[in-house]
């Protein structure tokens, strides 16, 4: 598995894993088409932000907007093989402080984060978000050495 910045030739790929993340999620709902989250991901490869995790295909990616992790999505038939954890490793590689957003519902991303050093920092109802779910505020900070 490799890590590179994502190409515009990957848009599909990202937005067909965050794709499966919404159509296999049964607490999540569907507010936007497939083409909608190619788009979604073609805008974000483009602003430079995403890094792919990759075999022979794109198999996972993260979205960072500086310290600001906007996606990390795995492919289902991907997960638990340390690749979240790797595009995770690399962002905090970049910056002393990440922040990210995930659903309260949202229970293997909430330990997944906890385990690697995020801390919950402020809960709401979701009505700032577009899907209006409950979501959480996480911080990550580099420690001092």
């Amino acid at each position: 598995m490799i890590l590179r910045p994502a190409r515009s030739t990957d848009a599909g790929k990202v937005g067909a894993i965050l794709s499966e993340f919404i159509d296999t999620t049964d607490w999540m709902p569907r507010i936007h088409t497939r083409a909608e989250d190619v788009n979604f991901c073609a805008m974000m490869i483009d602003r430079g932000w995403v890094t792919v995790a990759e075999d022979d295909t794109p198999r996972a990616f993260l979205a960072q907007d500086g310290n600001e992790v906007n996606c990390l999505y795995v492919a289902n038939d991907a997960q638990g093989q340390g690749i979240g954890k790797a595009l995770l490793d690399h962002a905090k590689t970049l910056t002393e402080r990440l922040e990210l957003w995930t659903f309260q519902a949202n229970d293997c991303a909430r330990k997944f984060y906890a385990r690697e050093g995020f801390a919950e920092v402020e809960l709401t109802d979701g009505q700032r978000n577009d899907e209006k779910l409950p979501d959480v505020f996480l911080v990550w900070e580099r420690a001092d050495s």
